[in-house]
């Protein structure tokens, strides 16, 4: 499989770009399952999804955890209970993301119905859920290390255990760390890029969710994981020393303009 060094030329000129006849619809709707304790984790996930251009983003809280959610997310997010929702029925949401902040067991297997229809982003607790046997090009999975090591055996040589993993579950595969593996459907694409500012508590989560962001306007699924990744450093270094996870989706739209 070819192996690429991820850099803007290789995906800036499929950035999804804001159409001036456009509507929130037409950029995107994003499901974001929330977690029923470590409710931060989903709340980063969110908001770094509405910042990188997701037309809407609806996070379906867990029974107790509605009124968390309201009194915490920013206005331009919408929150619904859990017993309300409708499921995937609705053209418009295009992609939906599980796990930050999940547990293994905090995963519900209905939350993969959209497998096959929509694109998926799984983290943490979906990660270690997901049973496999999907489309590379719909599904994204976002270990560390730690959680890959957990399932896969210690990822050495990173590359091409993230490839082997790849196949063996049908997802494109994110492989965290100083250096982050994307192995694709068709493409392998490193960043060896190391940011020290993302070592810090929640970095991942921003991160789903600027991927989820990124697939609900439309990019393709390789190109989407790789522009998150680059962004996502590039956001920390200039944010620089003290940041923390809360700090990174304030930053997106300064890189995009740059972009």
């Amino acid at each position: 499989m070819t192996v690429l060094q991820n850099d803007p030329l290789l995906w800036r000129d499929k950035l999804p770009a804001p159409d001036p006849q456009g509507h929130k619809y037409g950029r995107g709707v994003a499901i974001i399952f929330g977690a029923p304790k470590m409710t931060g984790a989903t709340r980063l996930a969110a908001r770094a999804c509405a910042r990188i251009g997701a037309g809407l983003v609806r996070v379906i809280a867990p029974q107790g955890a509605g009124e968390i959610y309201r009194a915490t997310l920013h206005e331009e997010i919408v929150v619904e209970d859990a017993a309300d929702f409708k499921g995937f029925g609705d053209p418009r949401i295009r992609v939906v993301l599980i796990g930050s902040g999940f547990r293994p067991e905090d995963v519900d297997s209905t939350m993969f119905s959209a497998a096959g229809t929509i694109s998926m982003v799984l983290d943490a607790g979906a990660f270690t859920a997901w049973p496999g046997g999907g489309d590379p090009s719909r599904v994204v999975v976002t270990p560390h290390e730690g959680e890959f090591a957990a399932r896969f055996g210690k990822a050495e040589p990173k590359i091409s255990k993230a490839e082997e993993a790849a196949l063996r579950i049908g997802a494109t595969v994110v492989l965290k760390g100083p250096q982050t593996v994307i192995a694709g459907a068709f493409e392998t694409i490193v960043q060896d890029r190391a940011a020290p500012e993302l070592a810090t508590a929640g970095t991942g989560d921003v991160l789903a969710g600027m991927i989820a962001g990124l697939l609900a306007q439309g990019m393709e699924t390789t190109w989407a994981c790789a522009a998150a990744i680059w962004i996502h450093a590039e956001a920390a270094e200039r944010f620089g020393r003290g940041m923390v996870a809360s700090d990174l989706p304030d930053m997106i739209p300064a890189v995009l303009r740059d972009l």
